[in-house]
């Protein structure tokens, strides 16, 4: 499969079949991540992967915030726990702050973005699909989050990333012409 054609097929799937990933599939996603390029060479990413029990205390983490935000929302918060009941797999992805640079962390963000987006394109090539999340059960601004997966204070949580294969066809998607959005100078 060519690299555009991959590129056209990746899909954000948030429905999954009920089957583990394989271990040796959740570390090519990993290696494919890694190889992503990154200003002067820092990688400034770290993966915490989550299952098993690990994921049982991500979704009472998940509840706790969920019920604080949406008190008045009890249909939001019950649809998105089974969000987490229904993906067996969940990679939370932090980015390196280095201190008083923010340029340099800035471009740490960057680099970890293009991380998770060489994660998605290996997701599509194993048959695996992946959506990644901040808001909601993504839990990125949640102090909680942090401290479930020991983060340091020179990290910041740049997405989770919710994986899993596919439990139906994702529907194509368009895309305006690059034409139209771009400007020859």
């Amino acid at each position: 499969m060519s690299i555009m054609q991959i590129l056209k097929e990746r899909r954000a799937v948030r429905n999954y079949e009920q089957r583990e990933v394989e271990e040796e599939k959740i570390k090519l996603l990993l290696e494919a991540a890694t190889w992503t390029p990154n200003d002067r060479l820092r990688e400034p990413w770290h993966f915490y992967v989550i299952r098993g029990e690990a994921k049982e205390r991500y979704r009472q983490i998940a509840v706790d915030y969920l019920h604080e935000r949406f008190p008045a929302k009890p249909h939001l918060v019950q649809s998105s726990v089974e969000v987490i009941d229904h993906t067996p797999l969940i990679i939370v992805v932090t980015s390196d702050i280095i201190p008083d640079d923010e340029d340099s962390s800035e471009d740490n963000e960057f680099a970890v973005c293009c991380a998770i987006h060489s994660m998605w394109l290996m997701a599509k090539e194993l048959g695996l699909g992946l959506v990644w999340r901040t808001r909601g059960v993504g839990l990125v601004r949640d102090k909680r989050l942090y401290e479930f997966i020991g983060s340091p204070e020179s990290a910041k949580v740049i997405g989770t990333v919710f994986i899993g294969y596919p439990a139906a066809e994702v529907p194509a998607t368009t895309r305006t012409p690059y034409t139209e959005k771009t400007t020859w100078m």
